[in-house]
């Protein structure tokens, strides 16, 4: 049963938010007629909604567990004071991740005024190879992490996007020599993206953070001491919780 519904809300994706039954079934590779059996349940507990036009969609009780997440709620919390510190300092995009497996899960975004648009969403998931902060929290993983990624497949977003397995070990060890990770136009060709990283009490690397800025508006050697010193006082603000 428990399979069951983790295939059925499995289904359920940025691009693909609501549903019909037909598409549930059809997405979750379960018979139409137990997804329609679970669906009730699901609903009666709150995991999933069902609006006016019969389309299923994930419930606030699921949203309500995800905020206990420790990894999301407890970082986001004690950060967010210095997110929107750099946020009204750059009037940039700003951006908050942590690792979960070979990619990047995104823990908050605070848009800027006016700011270079972005495909992130916090709760979203990205690339570890394409953005700054995934660049950071790859070059920082494990080992087995970093083989696993570097083995490919690599998606590519943007003519600029670095596939070269050999290009990539380069970058990863830039990004541990100097502090902080550079994504010139990987992800959109109109973005440049900086991220240093967060370090918990332990001194390990936890999440990263960055900021995004309009190509050519501004230079990494003016972006990269600002971010570096948000991400330094992250770190310390988790030292002193002990997270």
């Amino acid at each position: 049963m428990l399979g069951r519904a983790l295939k059925i809300l499995g289904a359920f994706c940025a691009d693909r938010p609501a549903m019909t039954l037909s598409e549930l079934a059809r997405r979750s590779g379960l018979p139409t007629s137990t997804v329609h059996r679970m669906l009730g349940e699901l609903i009666a507990w709150g995991a999933l909604e069902r609006g006016e036009d019969g389309r299923y969609r994930i419930g606030l009780r699921l949203w309500e567990l995800g905020a206990l997440a420790p990894r999301g709620h407890g970082l986001r919390e004690h950060a967010l004071p210095y997110l929107e510190d750099l946020s009204q300092v750059t009037r940039e995009n700003v951006q908050l991740a942590v690792r979960e497996g070979c990619e990047l899960v995104f823990v908050e975004r605070i848009a800027g005024t006016g700011a270079v648009p972005v495909l992130t969403r916090p709760g979203g998931r990205f690339a570890l190879t394409a953005t700054g902060v995934g660049l950071v929290l790859l070059a920082h993983a494990p080992r087995e992490v970093q083989e696993q990624v570097l083995a490919g497949p690599f998606h590519r977003f943007t003519e600029k996007t670095v596939t070269d397995p050999r290009a990539l070990r380069r970058m990863l060890g830039d990004v541990r020599r100097d502090g902080y990770a550079v994504s010139d136009r990987q992800v959109t060709m109109d973005a440049l993206s900086v991220a240093a990283p967060v370090h918990g009490p332990d001194g390990e690397v936890v999440a990263a953070v960055s900021l995004v800025v309009r190509h050519g508006s501004r230079t990494v050697h003016a972006i990269a001491p600002l971010v570096c010193t948000s991400a330094r006082t992250i770190s310390r603000a988790l030292a002193g919780t002990g997270r």
